[in-house]
């Protein structure tokens, strides 16, 4: 696994404030701030020149289950090892996948060296996640992502019982909890909930003083 933790992941999805050169320019403003563990997740066509032009660590938001073949538009692991990703984010609640198929990622990931991350939308999904052995599980309820409230405010016994659930089934995978995450004190609750880092997309990304939220939510791993 090549993922310190705690740490704070943010997924740049499609956003517009976070493609193309505007994916470099953000990761080195995290990098230029940044004291604790970052990874970003760019596009599948930015990672290779985010990976190149900067040294925070980075991961791709979906890859397929798939062998080199006959897989047109599919997403294969060892491409984007090649283009310089550490790992994926799994099943976010943005592009769902069968059980199945997480397995046979999860699976294909760790063959080629890549860290897992399987996003689960509830405490029961994050456990049958943690059955395949994945780095980390990542609890999101698709309902707060992108919204005000986040989810170590709304709903901390829910985040504390998929800490429960997933450590019941594998010790040694590492959970983090996403949606809604925008300051510290988001962090510092998600922390004290028994996770070992967030996830976060447009609180930073969407951000017009991101030099500012990045020491915000670094405030609450001190």
């Amino acid at each position: 696994m090549m993922v310190e933790t705690p740490v704070i992941i943010v997924n740049y999805k499609t956003y517009s404030q976070s493609v193309g050169k505007k994916s470099v320019e953000l990761t080195n403003i995290i990098e230029e701030n940044a004291e604790v563990n970052w990874v970003v997740c760019p596009q599948l066509a930015d990672l290779r020149m985010v990976s190149e032009e900067t040294d925070v660590p980075v991961m791709a938001q979906h890859v397929d289950g798939i062998e080199p073949g006959s897989n047109t538009g599919q997403v294969l692991c060892e491409t984007v090892k090649q283009a310089g990703a550490v790992g994926t984010l799994i099943n976010h609640s943005e592009n769902r996948l069968k059980l199945s198929d997480i397995e046979k990622i999860v699976r294909i990931c760790k063959e080629k060296g890549l860290t897992t991350i399987v996003c689960a939308n509830n405490p029961k999904v994050a456990a049958s996640a943690a059955v395949f052995d994945p780095d980390f599980v990542a609890y999101e309820p698709p309902e707060l992502i992108g919204g005000e409230i986040s989810v170590s405010t709304a709903k901390p016994e829910v985040v504390a019982e998929a800490v429960r659930e997933v450590k019941s089934v594998n010790e040694e995978v590492g959970v983090l909890c996403g949606a809604g995450v925008k300051d510290g004190e988001d962090v510092k609750k998600a922390m004290e909930l028994g996770t070992e880092g967030v996830l976060l997309a447009s609180g930073l990304v969407k951000s017009e003083v991101p030099v500012e939220v990045i020491k915000d939510l670094e405030s609450g791993l001190y």
